[in-house]
């Protein structure tokens, strides 16, 4: 599997990434209006290094929402997408907004007629996301460079801060587990007719 969107975009694919919120809460001394301002500049820069296109949902960054209203119009974005594949937070997460990101995707893609393959990423293991075990493994070693290139478009957010909560280790520890020098790993979402084992006879 093919999952780092620096690499899926090289290898020629569309790469659509959803952000629930613009970070409003994000940046502190700032209004909301300010932070949504420079962070969503930062993604779209960030966007441009990946070769992705950025869409944002519309909730409020801290004060996100898990609902029925809101898992239909995820489930509308996602329609429209169409896509192949998703990733989405690992919901077990000490972050409520990725804990709501995740859930969001999850309702979605249970409601969904046609089954996109749906997995999971860990972010600062340890700190945020718990009890994760990867099924599936990605080599980053070629695309690590540009992956924090992309990180450290977010000024605001302090990225070697970022990659200090764990990512470079977990890119390392990952890579050991593949037998690569960087990687990252996935959950993959299985059941709802996707991904089950069918026994016939």
């Amino acid at each position: 599997m093919r999952g780092h969107a620096g690499q899926v975009c090289a290898a020629g694919h569309m790469v659509t990434i959803v952000y629930l919120t613009r970070g409003e809460a994000g940046i502190p001394g700032k209004t909301h209006g300010d932070a949504a301002e420079t962070r969503t500049m930062e993604s779209l820069e960030a966007c441009k290094i990946l070769g992705a296109k950025a869409v944002f949902a519309g909730q409020i960054d801290g004060d996100t929402i898990l609902n029925n209203d809101w898992v239909k119009k995820l489930q509308t974005l996602l329609t429209e997408e169409k896509p192949d594949i998703v990733f989405t937070h690992w919901p077990v997460d000490s972050h409520k907004d990725h804990q709501i990101a995740s859930l969001l995707t999850i309702q979605s893609w249970m409601r969904v007629a046609d089954k996109f393959a749906l997995y999971f990423f860990e972010v600062c293991t340890g700190e945020q996301t718990m009890v994760f075990r990867p099924t599936d493994y990605v080599d980053i070693t070629d695309m690590q460079e540009q992956k924090r290139k992309a990180v450290y478009c977010h000024v605001s957010q302090d990225p070697p801060s970022i990659y200090q909560c764990g990512h470079a280790a977990m890119e390392e520890f990952r890579g050991r587990e593949l037998g690569v020098k960087a990687a990252e790993g996935f959950i993959r979402m299985t059941g709802q007719k996707n991904g089950d084992l069918i026994i016939s006879g």
